[in-house]
């Protein structure tokens, strides 16, 4: 019987990994030598040798800003011998902004992102256990202090699982704001939140009151205290940290990029 057992679980085990390899894809071979931004009515694009770069859906990609699409351009250069698009947080981005597949407009990303208030990580300090409490204290409460001078409202943090409750006026600032960014630079500001589940972090990275690394390090506060209690897998915690990191900084120079009229100058000889 124990026999048996044993026979079938390697037989379920056998088909599981069958099946995970016939749903593996192996990543393409890169197939160009140099990257380049080619410049056409306001618009830059990416070449990849002779051939110009398109979004998954098969639409000319293109941004309106040069920087950026130098940095696309590197993103593409830094490819080894395959293409890890999942590092390309950039070329992603510019793509969704393109290709739309949500469909979404501007008035649906500023929303979503005022919405995102009622559960942002900031704004839950936890009800058990005081040290971690002390800790969020010292390090979240001037955030929040900073965002709400910032942005002239008067957001306050909770115990538990209650909803925070918010002033009157709370989310038309803050629209407002938001509504002043184009769509690109929106999805930036939504892919960061997505990180790293706040968007109270998020604005302070875009207005440089936090670095990408020190807000990352804040999202994760409560991971980190209870690693520094029961020890941590170093590889797997820095790899997910650093993850979360090429992330969010990949979302603020989305953000950045898209929001000011910057060009670059070749030096004269």
């Amino acid at each position: 019987m124990l026999l048996n057992s044993c026979r079938l679980l390697v037989r379920v085990v056998n088909q599981v990994c069958a099946g995970s390899i016939r749903r593996y894809v192996a990543p393409p071979k890169r197939f160009y030598r140099q990257t380049g931004v080619v410049s056409s009515n306001g618009r830059y694009e990416i070449a990849l040798d002779q051939r110009k770069l398109k979004t998954l859906k098969g639409a000319p990609f293109f941004v309106e800003s040069e920087p950026l699409a130098i940095a696309i351009a590197t993103e593409w250069d830094a490819q080894r011998e395959v293409i890890d698009r999942s590092s390309m947080h950039l070329t992603a981005l510019s793509s969704t902004v393109i290709d739309n597949p949500n469909n979404l407009q501007k008035p649906d990303i500023v929303n979503y992102l005022v919405n995102y208030l009622n559960t942002d990580a900031l704004l839950f300090y936890t009800g058990e256990e005081k040290g971690l409490k002390n800790l969020q204290l010292a390090e979240w409460s001037p955030v929040i202090e900073w965002f709400n001078k910032r942005y002239e409202v008067e957001l306050v943090a909770t115990d538990g699982l209650e909803v925070p409750s918010f002033a009157p006026g709370t989310a038309m600032n803050i629209s407002r704001y938001l509504s002043s960014y184009n769509v690109a630079a929106l999805h930036g500001f939504m892919f960061a939140v997505d990180t790293i589940k706040s968007l109270i972090l998020t604005c302070a990275c875009v207005d440089r009151f936090l670095l990408p690394e020190k807000a990352v390090l804040l999202a994760r506060l409560e991971e980190e205290y209870q690693l520094g209690h029961w020890g941590r897998v170093e590889w797997a915690h820095d790899v997910q940290q650093l993850d979360s990191q090429a992330r969010l900084s990949a979302a603020i120079l989305m953000v950045h990029l898209n929001s000011s009229n910057v060009t670059m100058k070749q030096k004269s000889p």
